[in-house]
């Protein structure tokens, strides 16, 4: 039996313009939900680096999502969610999500600090996601026709952006879910090679996967202007976290939903179908 929080309460999602945020705001405006976005062009805004304005986004606020931009391992990311914890709690916040990364002893620790908040708690701990290849570092790689990336053969889980926000938004409305780690992965271990080869497939043109060294990589994007925060979190990424640990399945779409998790095959059909990766000829 699902039973829903207080009505007319205000959902604050921290980082409501992106990926998963976005679609949480969706999702929780569909099921009638108030929902405050939280970002630096929002009124009031809410910036991870500006502390004092923090109680005006909190104010009247009874659940959060929390999502930590760029990346919860990213040095200083436990001292903000402290912080932020610190505040819920003094403005009478009632409950907790925090979007976190597998196999991060960084975030971890994160999501340590959320459950010892004494507040109502859930964690969804997310593989990588499917929609970086249409949203984020990846989509011009897929454009060129070459994913270069120091990845190897090494496998990994990748998760769809939609069932990360459709899990959230259960676990922010309904009781159930209180408590909860659900650890998110999509329904089959992959490689870059195996992620190309379903980009072709979709695309209907040749997409391959071209294994560069690390050190290349992350020159290559220094040199081309990307943040200091992105090169910095691609580097953690790949040097560390794909190194075979998240090398496994998990059915926490499942346990929270109760249905299979999206697969990136047809992620990628319904990318295609929109023709954002169309090239002209």
């Amino acid at each position: 039996m699902r039973n829903q929080i207080e009505d007319k309460q205000i959902t604050l999602v921290i980082g409501g313009t992106g990926k998963t945020g976005k679609r949480v705001a969706e999702r929780l405006t569909a099921k009638g939900e108030i929902v405050r976005i939280g970002s630096r062009s929002s009124i009031p805004a809410f910036d991870w680096d500006r502390e004092a304005g923090w109680d005006a986004a909190l104010e009247g606020v009874k659940s959060i999502y929390i999502t930590y931009s760029p990346d919860l391992a990213m040095p200083g990311a436990t001292d903000a969610i402290s912080a932020l914890v610190w505040r819920a709690n003094l403005q009478g916040v009632e409950r907790l999500v925090l979007l976190s990364g597998r196999g991060e002893r960084e975030a971890q620790a994160c999501e340590q600090i959320v459950q010892d908040s004494g507040l109502e708690w859930t964690i969804v701990r997310a593989s990588w996601f499917n929609q970086n290849f249409s949203e984020g570092a990846f989509i011009d790689m897929v454009l060129s026709g070459a994913i270069t990336l120091p990845a190897g053969d090494t496998p990994e889980p990748f998760v769809d952006v939609d069932d990360i926000a459709e899990v959230a938004a259960a676990a922010l409305t309904e009781d159930e879910h209180n408590g909860e780690i659900y650890e998110v992965t999509g329904p089959r271990l992959m490689t870059m090679a195996d992620i190309a080869t379903d980009l072709s497939i979709a695309t209907g043109r040749k997409i391959a996967f071209i294994d560069v060294p690390h050190d290349a990589f992350i020159e290559g994007l220094t040199s081309s202007g990307a943040p200091k925060d992105v090169v910095w979190m691609l580097d953690y990424l790949f040097s560390t976290v794909l190194d075979g640990r998240n090398a496994s399945i998990t059915d926490g779409v499942e346990r929270a939903l109760g249905r299979p998790a999206k697969d990136f095959a047809e992620y990628a059909r319904d990318v295609a179908a929109t023709g954002m990766w169309r090239v002209a000829a």
